[in-house]
């Protein structure tokens, strides 16, 4: 009992670290604030934030504990379509923000056969994430 106790505290603690992580980077990659501009609601910033960090460990609590969300399949689907603008967002903000490819082409003086990098980079994320929902990973 005492193990799964301390089990369940360091899960959580890590979870709460990884939690403050993401929010940390967002608004290290002014992610928030640019949305707040963007809507012209920069008076609301600070809630914003505090949302988001609120998400990020209610979200953390949902999958440690195992918490069942009888909400229904509509809700399922609203959920999918906000999570598919928030990463939608994410993306675009590292792509602005990072500059990754035309750093990591330039260093490996990569010049030919760039699209099948990127080919397989794809192809590496999509049997990924196939396998994390096949096997059950989740």
């Amino acid at each position: 009992m005492l193990q799964q106790l301390i089990l369940c505290f360091t899960g959580f603690c890590a979870g709460i670290i990884v939690a403050g992580g993401v929010s940390g980077l967002m608004i290290g990659l002014s992610i928030i604030p640019r949305y707040a501009g963007i809507t012209h609601t920069a008076d609301y910033i600070f809630l914003y934030e505090d949302m988001s960090l609120l998400g990020t460990i209610s979200g953390t609590v949902v999958l440690l504990f195992n918490i069942p969300l009888p909400i229904g399949s509509w809700f399922l689907i609203l959920c999918g379509i906000f999570f598919g603008i928030f990463l939608g967002g994410w993306i675009l903000a590292l792509a602005e923000i990072a500059k990754v490819f035309p750093v990591f082409i330039r260093r490996l003086k990569l010049t030919e056969g760039l699209s099948l990098v990127i080919l397989f980079i794809a192809a590496g994320k999509t049997l990924g994430s196939l396998l994390y929902y096949a096997k059950g990973w989740m």
